[in-house]
């Protein structure tokens, strides 16, 4: 408004329009409304008041908004106004006037509307959030370079781990291959060492490894992150949802790292690119005069860092927890690999907790399974005492459980044991197991016997055993085994033979 106070000034003065135009402070039509418009305030009487800025203003927009034509657009205003509201833009408001109300002006005339409007609305104003030393620091993923998998053998996209001191700005970088639950603990784990310190807060957005229901006034921690934050004593401080702004300073630093380093350079693996990030963090982003902070991030973090919690003595165990079935068989299953737990729990829904080494099972809070971890899918991890009682006894009677307990009875039934499990057409574990049992019906002296005498006639089964058993056979002397076919077959067997009648026709046939 200063160019029409000194436009009044010099009208007052008595100067032509020509006069003011050629002094460049606005064109003769314009001066010549403007003295009209001053004429009708009464402010060129020499005995008036100069009026102020506000007063110029006020009347020099009446006057315009008085001069403006009608919009093409003003009958559907409220439906605008709604549709800015919810934020649809300047195209989409066109096409939809266009296409559901007939409307058939330009957008340009849509676009004034807009402006219109927008200015009308409250402004957009925001607050910087301050920190002071050792009191957050904000964690975000961001999409990086692609790679190849080792364990895929292709491509595969990684993220970016920012964590960020919200005073120093200093950073941890991490890529990994994915957003699972041990990789987010693993990458705050590394980032604690990295700092050699546990800041207060962890400011962070509501992903899945860390929120399980994310709610702006009472969200849900996932169980293991709450462990984490337990063991490393610092406040899990979740945004509100669809709320970015609140960690900004991590977003930027997302930002600054997708700009400032992954450009112009080559990797050559998962472990390169972390090398590189850890040096370009130190001699790089460290040492740069920070945007905001007008200083080093490693300066401040000096700074900072004797504010921080120290690292625990001993490193939490840190585990993911996971809801899992066990199945009829008395195994559940986690990373394709089978794990067992108490057969009274089948078909109940267990609580799995999962570390580098070690798997633990729990009902509710009690642990009823503990197994070491398996990294080979397919394998199976099984504790005889989870089993039913008649499947442990299956299992237990073994071919070396058979060898001892036959030892244990007598020389002839390990022999005759032995014999039965040495068959090397038909596998006799079961006929083993059978004969051994009889020591529980009979005893271990007439077993014994039965085993001798079974041997004496060569017929080492177990049907021969119990046909022993059961005929009393066992308790009566043991006679010589017989020393040639004739005494079995008597002299009338239809292929016995003199044995020496044999030996001379040998004899005969050699001269």
């Amino acid at each position: 408004m200063f160019q029409y106070r000194q436009v009044l000034v010099r009208l007052r003065q008595g100067d032509s329009d020509r006069d003011i135009a050629r002094a460049r402070l606005m064109g003769r039509p314009k001066v010549a409304a403007f003295r009209v418009l001053a004429t009708a305030q009464g402010w060129l009487a020499p005995e008036a008041a100069l009026p102020d800025d506000a007063a110029i203003s006020a009347v020099v927009g009446q006057a315009r908004r008085a001069s403006s034509t009608i919009s093409t657009v003003e009958p559907h205003r409220a439906q605008v106004e709604r549709w800015v509201g919810e934020g649809v833009g300047g195209i989409a408001i066109h096409a939809a006037l266009c296409r559901e109300h007939g409307y058939r002006g330009s957008y340009s005339a849509v676009r004034r509307m807009l402006a219109g409007i927008r200015a009308s609305l409250p402004p957009d104003v925001t607050v910087p959030l301050l920190f002071a030393p050792a009191d957050a620091a904000q964690v975000d993923f961001g999409a990086g370079p692609l790679l190849v998998d080792p364990a895929r053998g292709e491509p595969r996209r990684t993220w970016c781990f920012v964590m960020t001191m919200c005073f120093s700005r200093h950073q941890y970088i991490e890529f990994v291959f994915d957003q699972s639950v041990m990789t987010w603990l693993g990458c705050h784990r590394r980032a604690f060492e990295w700092f050699a310190a546990v800041p207060t807060r962890i400011i962070i957005d509501n992903p899945k490894c860390a929120i399980t229901r994310a709610c702006a006034r009472d969200p849900l921690v996932q169980r293991a992150y709450a462990e984490c934050a337990e063991g490393y004593g610092f406040k899990i401080d979740p945004c509100p949802p669809a709320d970015p702004q609140k960690k900004g300073i991590v977003e930027s630093g997302v930002k600054y790292v997708k700009g400032n380093f992954l450009p112009t350079r080559s990797f050559r693996d998962l472990s390169d690119l972390n090398e590189q990030a850890r040096r370009w963090v130190l001699e790089e982003a460290g040492v740069r005069i920070h945007g905001t902070t007008r200083q080093q991030p490693l300066e401040r973090f000096l700074l900072e860092k004797p504010l921080m919690r120290s690292l625990p003595s001993v490193a939490p165990d840190l585990g993911s927890w996971h809801r899992v079935v066990l199945h009829r068989d008395c195994h559940v299953k986690f990373d394709y690999v089978l794990y067992s737990a108490p057969f009274t729990l089948v078909g109940q829904t267990l609580w799995l907790r999962a570390t580098d080494i070690s798997i633990s099972i729990f009902q509710d809070y009690r642990l009823v399974a503990s197994h070491a971890r398996s990294r080979r899918p397919g394998d199976r991890r099984t504790v005889l005492d989870h089993l039913p009682p008649e499947a442990r006894a299956f299992f237990a009677k073994d071919r070396q459980w058979c060898l001892q307990q036959a030892h244990a009875i007598g020389p002839a039934c390990a022999e005759l044991i032995d014999q039965l499990l040495g068959d090397r057409i038909v596998e006799r574990l079961r006929g083993a197991q059978g004969v051994l049992g009889f020591a529980e019906t009979f005893g271990a002296a007439r077993l014994e016997a039965a085993c001798q005498r079974a041997l004496a006639h060569a017929s080492p089964a177990y049907r021969t055993v119990k046909s022993i058993l059961i005929g009393g056979f066992d308790r009566l002397p043991l006679e010589a085994a017989p020393r040639d076919s004739s005494d079995v077959y008597g002299s009338n067997a239809r292929f016995a033979r003199d044995a020496r009648t044999l030996f001379d026709t040998k004899e005969d046939t050699r001269h």
